[in-house]
């Protein structure tokens, strides 16, 4: 079996591993699993427009993906997680943000409505799996 690296994400990455001990992604072979990413900024600052929230949140994962060798080409599978539910704008914003950052595949995804994130202001959270060739 492979040997894990794991990750932390430039910026926010630090200051959560110092915060709460964890890692933002871990590669195994050809395999990365990311943390959940909100759609903070480094600091941990969170928008107050939910669309933006969700567009910051996908370039967390951008950058945390980067950060292990992979991008938005490689995911297969996107677990999102909404606080709030899921009006309009949620699946719309979603949509044309999965259009313009895999506009050459779609990935199996799967949205759960929450009660409460990690950072109590936090509405979504996104989870990728990528798959390196």
């Amino acid at each position: 079996m492979d040997k894990p690296e794991f990750f932390l994400t430039p910026g926010y990455g630090q200051r959560l591993y110092d915060l709460l001990h964890y890692s933002q992604a871990v590669k195994i072979g050809n395999r990365v699993e990311i943390s959940g990413q909100g759609g903070w900024n480094d600091e941990l600052q969170i928008p107050e427009s939910l669309e933006e929230e969700i567009e910051q949140a996908f370039r967390n994962v951008e950058r945390t993906l980067a950060a292990a060798g992979a991008g938005w080409q490689h995911v297969v599978h996107v677990n999102s997680y909404h606080v709030g539910g899921f009006p309009p704008e949620v699946n719309a914003t979603m949509a044309r943000l999965y259009r313009q950052y895999m506009p050459d595949h779609a990935p199996i995804w799967t949205q759960l409505g929450v009660e409460a994130l990690g950072l109590p202001t936090m509405r979504i959270e996104i989870r990728v799996t990528a798959i390196l060739p």
